[in-house]
């Protein structure tokens, strides 16, 4: 075990002292970073590239001055581990250990604090050490709602990424608890992974990934087969799944600066047509991916001609209806509201735009404002019927809202008055006991001094 004791020493000698101790953790075995166990992990699992992880750590020079310690500041530090975020010695030190381990780490300078060293605390070219405990990790979040998490098994070459459209060749391993359902290579284009059969999820997590990366892909059932399952391969609605994917080779497609406004125009109307596919086959998610690419490429392009400008502003319109039916159908009504609002904003009186503005605030029990909405659907067409029906909806939810308020308010105001005759009572009762008290001291008192007096 590593401690205070074998501080001092020189660079040498401290070198000498953690290899006999330790084991080189480098990848080249350069004795860049030297771990010494201190107390050995719980439970087997190590943390993977891209991992989030806590640790507590002090950091000392040779001499065994402090530098830096979390346990000090009584919060743990996090981190995602293997991404360059931290110190080399971190990255390669935490990555060898288990869940629950502490050790102790010399550090190298090349993979430190280098030979500048850092101003007031450490000094040029110096070795430092770092006690260590790995208090938990967990795999990388990929999505805002936690529904794809990535572990990254083998790290990936150089820094580019599939994008949106590139066509990429992969294997796939599926698994559903312990059960193996899908093992292929396969080829498809980011987007339109569903095409090929391959989850959402997987398509989503492509644009994260490196040529020749190997990642498990843990995916929760709106990113895998969903609600409805895969009957073909055995999966039951709302499961759970895991996909083991390597990048075998990928070609990148144009990206949006790189295409001229033709291209663009040309490029909206095949993905238009993809995404109408995907939403009448009932693949919303699949399909707001589509309907999102052409307002990527769209919004800020003005057009030369006025051809051009009524296209692009319909493309734009028509792409955000579609968002907002599909967000509709996802039952994600914020979401719906933010694209008609888009629409309305460029088109005040757009009809498909209010009423579906009106469906997406019914849904979330703004009933006077969908009420608002469906009115000025009957301004813009008084012959619309199914506003007319919505109308009705609408008031007869207001009228139900109101008399709930007022049983509630009157529930509430009865509740309030029983309480405050209850208090007065208890008032009441209160004083009457007082001034029984006080009558009888009084009496008492008499009774003495008429005692007290001489006869």
């Amino acid at each position: 075990m590593t401690t205070d004791q074998d501080l001092p020493m020189d660079h040498q000698s401290a070198t000498a002292v953690f290899a006999a101790k330790g084991i080189d953790v480098t990848p080249n075995k350069d004795q860049g970073v030297i771990k010494v166990i201190k107390c050995p992990g719980t439970d087997g699992d190590w943390p993977m590239i891209g991992d989030r992880v806590t640790v507590h750590y002090t950091g000392k020079l040779l001499t065994g001055k402090k530098f830096d310690c979390s346990r000090e500041r009584k919060e743990p530090f996090c981190f995602n581990v293997g991404k360059g975020q931290v110190l080399r010695a971190w990255d390669i030190g935490v990555l060898s250990m288990q869940r629950g381990e502490a050790c102790t780490l010399l550090c190298k300078p090349d993979y430190a604090y280098g030979a500048a060293g850092n101003p007031d605390k450490i000094p040029p070219s110096s070795l430092v050490v770092f006690e260590m405990e790995l208090i938990k990790f967990e795999g990388e979040v990929l999505t805002g709602d936690g529904g794809i998490v990535r572990r990254i098994k083998v790290k990936g070459d150089g820094y580019a990424n599939p994008n949106d459209g590139a066509t990429v060749d992969v294997h796939l391993e599926g698994r559903c608890g312990d059960r193996l359902f899908d093992c292929r290579d396969v080829s498809f284009i980011v987007g339109q992974a569903e095409d090929k059969g391959v989850p959402l999820g997987v398509d989503q997590a492509m644009d994260k990934m490196q040529k020749g990366e190997c990642c498990l892909l843990y995916l929760k059932p709106k990113y895998g087969f969903g609600s409805e399952g895969k009957p073909e391969y055995k999966i039951g609605p709302d499961k759970d799944i895991v996909y083991e994917v390597t990048l075998k080779d990928f070609k990148r497609a144009k990206d949006s600066w790189e295409m001229d406004l033709s291209e663009k125009l040309e490029l909206s109307a095949e993905v238009k047509n993809k995404g109408n596919q995907y939403f009448k086959a009932g693949r919303y998610y699949q399909a707001v991916v589509q309907y999102q690419r052409i307002i990527s490429w769209l919004e800020i392009e003005c057009g030369t001609e006025k051809e051009q400008q009524k296209k692009i502003q319909n493309y734009i319109l028509t792409s955000h209806l579609n968002l907002a039916m599909c967000f509709l159908r996802l039952k994600e009504f914020s979401q719906a509201v933010d694209n008609c609002n888009r629409v309305i904003e460029l088109d005040e009186n757009n009809e498909k735009a209010l009423y579906r503005r009106g469906e997406a605030r019914l849904s979330r029990n703004e009933f006077s404002l969908a009420l608002a909405d469906f009115q000025q659907v009957l301004q813009v067409n008084s012959s619309n019927r199914a506003a007319r029906a919505q109308i009705s909806i609408c008031q007869s939810k207001i009228k139900e809202h109101h008399e709930q308020d007022k049983k509630t308010y009157a529930n509430m105001f009865q509740k309030f008055a029983e309480q405050d005759a209850k208090t007065g009572k208890t008032k009441r009762r209160r004083d009457e006991s007082v001034r029984t008290s006080f009558n009888g001291e009084v009496s008492i008192k008499r009774r003495r001094r008429s005692q007290d007096c001489p006869s």
